[in-house]
């Protein structure tokens, strides 16, 4: 079976080794933790045939026995190499109870070096972080870019294939189906979507309403770019004659983000250069999943799959993100990273005078020497910039990967 190199991954992942501390490859299922692990596992071996390399796949019926700390220690016994180099990779780590008390020994006594991937970030924000505090780094992995999507379907960068792109979304395993065979590639999304929610959010989060949980997603999926906030799931939960306090239905949305199905980005005050607490935008992990989840009759679709696609693109780079707000106005995106700070306007089309003073003037507005973007769907030979802010089309900003 071909494995399709996602080597800047690999990159990230070789800048840790030898480093004393635990890696730990996170993201959504199916979106290719597993290749990037053979793959690391080929790198591995090329640069040091000698290497005692154990791997554990808890997707695989084989390592079923091992459910807990002790079957854990119990299949490492005799397996490591005293002196030796030593690697232990572990896939879907979390669906082994206790397994931080084991890999907290290891780690401390630099036995190995150790790396897992997990589906779900409490595996960080309490087994890890907790025991682990200091001593792991976090590797997200994303669905497939517009750019390694290309590279996957074998295609070249056209309007058509930034129209599959948005359509079907970054799963890496679709390259197999054939997008030309979309009744499979849909079943494939709605199978990945039903093992996300019956394994990282009904069994690990406890969730027993799943039908409200679905709704719930359906809603999310609906109001991609739009502020969330407690009135309005209240207005929603009325409007399904669901008994549900607008809390508990924040909950069940912390419970997606936390199985990498939505991520919730917060409002930033640019004036008052501090992020705010209320009415956060959730996006998608995958442009694929959530067209699934929005249904076929979508209607004005077109400007929340590219503002959920410029979002994603701007992860890929290492960006944190949030939303911009300045007195009244809304910018789309702040994006800051290593001390610098770029800002973002996504528009479907700037088919008129009143669209670019809309979509230019907030960020003219801002009052810095910031760069400053506006991304829309025009034709190639359309966008122009605007008082020093500059205009791009959507397949040049996927492709571009500095601002």
């Amino acid at each position: 079976m071909r494995i399709i190199e996602r080597q800047q991954y690999i990159e990230h992942i070789l800048r840790y080794i030898g480093k004393g501390m635990i890696i730990a490859l996170t993201g959504q299922r199916r979106v290719g933790k597993s290749y990037i692990i053979r793959q690391l596992v080929s790198e591995i071996e090329s640069k040091s045939p000698d290497a005692n390399i154990i791997y554990i796949n808890k997707e695989k019926t084989k390592f079923d026995n091992i459910r807990n700390s002790d079957d854990l220690s119990r299949y490492l016994s005799g397996k490591l190499i005293d002196g030796g180099e030593n690697y232990l990779l572990i896939d879907e780590v979390q669906d082994i109870d206790g397994f931080e008390n084991v890999l907290r020994s290891l780690n401390a006594d630099e036995e190995c070096q150790i790396i897992v991937t997990g589906s779900n970030a409490k595996m960080l924000s309490s087994e890890l972080s907790t025991y682990l505090g200091g001593r792991y780094i976090e590797i997200h992995v994303q669905s497939l870019s517009y750019r390694e999507f290309l590279t996957f379907h074998n295609i070249s960068d056209s309007d058509d294939s930034l129209q599959k792109y948005l359509g079907f979304g970054g799963l890496p395993h679709l390259y197999r189906l054939g997008l030309e065979n979309e009744d499979m590639v849909w079943e494939y999304i709605q199978n990945i979507y039903n093992t996300i929610v019956l394994k990282d959010v009904v069994q690990r989060e406890g969730l027993r309403n799943v039908t409200l949980f679905e709704n719930l997603m359906s809603f999310v999926s609906d109001n991609v770019g739009q502020l969330v906030s407690a009135t309005s799931l209240s207005k929603y939960l009325k409007s399904q004659r669901v008994d549900l306090t607008p809390l508990s239905a924040i909950n069940y949305l912390k419970a997606a983000s936390n199985a990498y199905i939505i991520n919730k980005v917060s409002r930033y005050d640019i004036h008052g250069k501090r992020l705010l607490e209320s009415n956060d935008k959730y996006y998608f992990e995958d442009l694929g999943l959530r067209n699934m989840l929005a249904g076929p009759n979508r209607i004005g679709d077109i400007e929340k799959v590219i503002e959920n696609a410029v979002y994603l693109h701007l992860k890929s780079l290492g960006y944190k993100i949030s939303v911009g707000t300045l007195n009244k106005a809304e910018i789309d995106f702040v994006a800051e990273k290593g001390g610098a700070t770029i800002y973002l306007q996504v528009a479907y089309l700037i088919a008129d005078h009143q669209t670019m003073e809309r979509e230019f003037g907030n960020l003219l507005k801002i009052n810095d020497n910031y760069p400053k973007y506006v991304i829309s769907m025009n034709p190639m030979s359309a966008p122009q910039d605007y008082e020093g802010i500059q205009h791009l089309t959507l397949r040049i900003f996927l492709m571009t990967d500095r601002f």
